[in-house]
């Protein structure tokens, strides 16, 4: 069971390519925040990323150059720009909306174009609470020059359908965006293990914790102890405790809790099987058990949660 795979499957992470842009002179655009995480490649060129800080201020410009890959997890407001010091205006929502659906890029500045930029958003499902872009900092950048070969190869290959376009198009980009993602992690993880630690995602640098995560994960509904899971995997059961929590930042059975509370949120929304059957395929036995440990997780027992999560949002279906 590959953990990570198998996270990003749950929690639904799906990419899609959100804009081309073509940068000319003088240029400099601003995006409000987004509910969905956000990536921008850079195939050509350079610019000027601007981000907000917790406290709304912008902090230090970075500048992007051809090759860079960069990943905003939280989809933090942000600028990008020509140089650092323009002042942007915020982008025309509805016309970004629109050159999204033709294929077109949105033209910037004046003269012929000199940076070509591809972005894309990830959307993921808001009942998970296990993962990954929660646990990543505000600004993942990855420099063309330190790209893994595998990273490089598949933001060439977005630059070549961009540019190219084929019967099929939209979906062969938005598979590559989903690729683009998991080499940005893989990259980014195999660098900074050390910001990580603490987390699931640092559990995964412990091959241990990592094989009693993939058990859980392949049987969450078998009646898994620390004992039982240590004999498993052939250790002692203070030695998969203190690694796990050294690596993951909660015991074996508090990250069992939180998988499969994410698995049966899931179920309860988009299912209609009993309450029972939904506790039953997550280890447990009881249902009432199955109610109390579910209501401390998610502030609500099932019967309501299922009905809150198929409610309509208040302004209506999009």
């Amino acid at each position: 069971m590959d953990v990570l795979a198998d996270a990003l499957s749950v929690a639904g992470v799906r990419g899609t390519v959100a804009l081309r842009i073509d940068g000319r002179q003088d240029w400099a655009v601003s995006w409000a925040q987004n509910a969905d995480a956000v990536l921008y490649a850079v195939t050509a060129g350079s610019a000027w990323l601007t981000v907000a800080g917790a406290d709304g201020r912008a902090v230090a410009p970075v500048e992007l150059l051809a090759g860079d890959v960069v990943l905003l997890p939280t989809g933090v407001a942000h600028n990008i720009a020509s140089d650092p010091g323009r002042t942007p205006k915020l982008c025309d929502v509805a016309l970004a909306d629109q050159l999204r659906r033709t294929g077109g890029a949105l033209r910037l500045g004046a003269g012929e174009p000199r940076t070509h930029l591809l972005g894309a958003s990830y959307r993921h499902d808001r009942v998970v609470s296990l993962h990954v872009f929660t646990l990543l900092p505000s600004i993942v950048h990855i420099r063309g020059s330190r790209a893994s070969t595998a990273l490089d190869g598949t933001v060439r290959l977005l630059t070549q359908e961009t540019a190219d376009p084929q019967l099929a198009t939209a979906v062969v980009l938005d598979r590559l965006v989903d690729v683009v993602l998991v080499h940005l992690l893989r990259c980014w993880l195999g660098r900074h293990p050390e910001l990580t630690r603490g987390t699931w995602l640092g559990a995964l640098a412990d091959p241990l914790v990592t094989d009693a995560m993939s058990r859980m994960h392949q049987e969450p509904e078998r009646p898994w102890s620390t004992d039982s899971l240590a004999r498993a995997l052939t250790v002692s059961r203070s030695t998969l405790t203190r690694r796990f929590q050294d690596a993951a930042g909660q015991s074996p059975g508090a990250y069992l809790t939180q998988w499969r509370m994410d698995l049966a949120a899931r179920r309860l929304r988009d299912t209609d099987d009993t309450v029972e059957t939904v506790a039953r395929s997550v280890g447990y036995t009881s249902v009432y058990a199955f109610n109390r440990a579910f209501s401390r997780n998610r502030g609500a027992p099932p019967a309501r949660f299922r009905r809150d999560a198929r409610r309509p949002p208040a302004d209506g279906p999009e």
